[in-house]
């Protein structure tokens, strides 16, 4: 080989994005010079997006099993267990690289890739969540990003029909240039139909269904796997194109060869497209496949097979049909006016074959292209190193002097970003589409009905990335305990999570050790909560030029009210004359609160503890006082701490169509007052019982051994808040008309977005 093609070699390996001895381990393999499609094969399937190389064996720890499992990682989506004869299917994945480059087109082609990863599994979807984390909102920057994102997520699940239930939008300075989109489903399955993305059978037919292949989202795996800077950005032919009709008619159209058992295996042509699908369905069936190039709907002229197996052109599934039923596949796919062509055959030979003209142009074994635990990855012995940033992060109380004037702390920290109302977001998604919905967004967590059973489904997403960011482990941790804590507010059990892993760059040692820790913490708390992981996404190198993103492990929560009665709770007060309650313990803590960052400018530690016998006597507590019909409203303690949390119970009646409802406090505490108002200490709820339900309420508390507080009652037009040190007499802190607090509250993010 002369000297120029040492150097078009060099560029062309550089250009696909490969990392260490990536390439040579492919000459090992392939025992030849890679072809030019072989090699971006390679590349796409070796990108971190795909391979979770420096993830999957974190990933292995975690719990997966129990008694709501019907399958956990590694398929298309995790099944739970509803105790019918209908499981819930759901996922949740990342659309973070092209959102911030196209935010319709990523947030849009973000809800239709997790539509897909439901409606392969043969359930119908149901209901959409998303997690939103952009940078500060004052910037216009951010407002373009904000007002993108909202409008492609509404646009897509509208036009599909699939209800936006719940989610969270927080704004941080370090998500300015990397912004996240996070997108959940969730979908009903019956039990005995469960499809699979699995490849088997020997001369089955390998069917592609859906739209065309374009050249939009060529390398959108690998794209996602690099750090965004304004070269990565330029790439616009990696950010994919949606199109949501012909997403209906596909779900449409999958659902319906499921129902009629043509399917032996189905997979979505998500992430590298041809690519992942056909050598991940071969890979899990022992399997190879050959696919002929020729065969693939095209939309634009010249495609070449490079171009066909790594685009990422939306709407498009990859299905194995049993050999003789080729004609009653197609008079489905007819039916709902799509494309049912043969593009090739399942083959014994353990081998992916792309043929191009009548030539083979890749011939490539299945297992080493798709196993990033393969002998040639030795990352396994990657170990993280603590950030020098954390030798200084945490402040003492007493550092920090108490503001003289709490209430207007108070007026300040109810219309900052991260705790004012965000509902200009879920007006625009239709969230009573299908009719299921009984909670809508806007409380802890939304609740679906299971029409004709005694099942209801509690649902919600969470993550403070400033708590993992200050520490990983309790932030890890505390994103798995509030997720659930929100779905316990509600009168669920917490069945099992999905996550979405978002980090910096793992090549990074100190960035690794966040992702180790954090991932410690979660799986610290899902085994002490019983919440296995069924699957989920971890998205490597969210950083920019300005530096990475807070680590922040999203953590979606699914779990199940069983009542006849099916009683529920939501976080506003109902009925004047009712006793306020506080459940859980007061502490000193105010590092990494909204307060401290605020009021003060300070983003420190220490973050607040975490411990899992309160977090679970808490849950308990919650769901034994709503099932029993005594706690009529329940709302987590989080953002803002307790004054925050009492002023929504008062105010967010409003956002479900009912009457806002004032509150008089009186809290005796042996804490710093900003504190008590302010810190963000874990394991707490605010609820509200009649007077003479409060006993009842008292006994399931001491039963659990947990603390309870009586704190005041509802009523009124204003939120009266008191303390006292102990002996000492009541000093008013807090005395604000709710009409004053609402107005705050619900416009400080608004006034920016319109």
């Amino acid at each position: 080989m002369g000297k120029y093609d040492i150097e078009i070699t060099k560029k062309i390996i550089a250009e696909h994005g490969f990392k260490d001895n990536e390439y040579e381990n492919i000459l090992k393999i392939m025992g030849r010079v890679p072809t030019y499609v072989e090699l971006g094969i390679f590349s796409a399937m070796w990108s971190e997006h795909c391979s979770y190389k420096h993830s999957k064996h974190l990933l292995k720890k975690f719990p997966t099993k129990g008694k709501y499992i019907l399958q956990g990682p590694g398929e298309n989506a995790g099944i739970v267990d509803s105790g019918t004869k209908m499981a819930v299917a759901f996922k949740i994945e990342s659309h973070n690289h092209p959102s911030a480059v196209e935010p319709f087109q990523g947030a849009a082609t973000g809800i239709g890739g997790i539509l897909r990863d439901v409606f392969t599994m043969g359930a119908r979807p149901i209901a959409c969540l998303d997690s939103l984390r952009f940078g500060n909102i004052k910037t216009k920057k951010t407002q373009h990003l904000f007002a993108g994102v909202v409008d492609g997520i509404g646009a897509y699940g509208n036009c599909v029909g699939i209800p936006t239930i719940a989610g969270e939008t927080i704004f941080e300075d370090v998500y300015e240039d990397n912004c996240l989109v996070n997108a959940m489903a969730i979908g009903l399955v019956d039990k005995n139909k469960i499809a699979k993305g699995i490849a088997k059978g020997v001369g089955n037919p390998v069917i592609y269904i859906g739209s065309t292949t374009g050249r939009d989202g060529i390398h959108g795996a690998t794209f996602a796997s690099v750090e965004l800077t304004e070269a990565t950005k330029e790439k616009r032919s990696s950010v994919q194109v949606a199109d949501p009709f012909m997403e209906k008619l596909l779900l449409e159209a999958t659902l319906e060869l499921i129902e009629k058992k043509l399917v032996v295996g189905i997979q979505d042509m998500g992430a590298a497209g041809l690519t992942s699908s056909s050598t991940e369905m071969s890979y899990r069936g022992g399997v190879g496949m050959e696919i002929d190039i020729d065969k693939v709907p095209k939309r634009e002229k010249g495609m070449n097979a490079y171009e066909v197996m790594l685009s990422e052109s939306q709407e498009r599934m990859l299905m194995v049909a049993t050999k003789g039923k080729e004609k009653a596949v197609e008079k489905v796919l007819t039916k709902w006016g799509l494309h049912a062509v043969v593009i090739g055959k399942v083959i014994k030979k353990q081998n992916v074959v792309i043929k191009e003209g009548g030539k083979i142009v890749a011939d490539m074994p299945v297992e080493p292209v798709t196993d990033s635990n393969h002998k040639l990855f030795p990352r396994k012995n990657q170990i993280g190193v603590k950030p020098k940033y954390l030798k200084d992060i945490n402040i003492k109380n007493a550092d920090i002097k108490t503001p003289e004037n709490l209430e207007a702390t108070f007026k300040t920290l109810v219309a900052s970003q991260n705790i004012a109302c965000k509902n200009m977001v879920w007006e625009e998604y239709d969230h009573m589409v299908q009719t299921n919905t009984i909670v809508l967004p806007g409380s802890d967590a939304a609740v679906i009905d299971m029409k004709g059973t005694d099942v209801m489904i509690a649902t919600s997403v969470d993550c403070n990335g400033r708590y993992t960011y200050l520490d990983p482990f309790r932030g890890g941790a505390i994103a798995v305990c509030e997720s659930a804590r929100n779905v316990a507010c509600s009168g669920a059990e917490p069945a099992a999570l999905t996550n979405c892993l978002n980090y910096g760059s793992p090549e990074n040692k100190e960035i690794f050790w966040q992702f180790e820790q954090s991932l410690a913490g979660m799986r610290l708390a899902a085994k002490a909560l019983k919440t296995p992981v069924t699957g989920g996404n971890v998205s490597f190198y969210n950083e920019s030029p300005s530096g990475p993103i807070y680590p922040t492990p999203v953590i979606g929560m699914i779990g199940f009210i069983k009542d006849k009665k099916k009683r529920y709770a939501t976080q506003f007060f109902k009925t004047a004359g009712d006793r306020i309650v506080l459940l859980g313990k007061n502490k000193d803590e105010i590092g990494a609160s909204e307060y401290l960052k605020v009021i003060h400018g300070l983003i420190k530690g220490p973050v607040p503890e975490i411990e899992m016998k309160e977090e679970i006597a808490l849950q308990k507590t919650l769901r034994e006082g709503i099932k029993k019909g005594i706690i009529k409203s329940a709302h987590d303690i989080s953002d803002g701490g307790l004054s925050i949390a009492l002023a929504e119970s008062c105010i967010s009646g409003k956002l479900h169509g009912k009457k806002i409802l004032g509150a008089y406090v009186e809290v005796r505490h042996a804490i710093r007052e900003d504190s008590l108002l302010f810190g963000e200490t874990q394991s707490r709820a605010i609820v509200s019982v009649s007077e003479d339900k409060l006993e009842a309420l008292k006994k399931i508390a001491d039963k659990h051994n947990l603390t309870i507080m009586e704190i005041g009652k509802v009523g009124g037009d204003s939120l009266i808040i008191k303390t006292a040190k102990e002996k000492m007499p009541y000093v008013e802190k807090i005395n604000m008309k709710l009409l004053e607090i609402e107005n705050l509250w619900m416009n400080g993010v608004k006034q920016y977005v319109g």
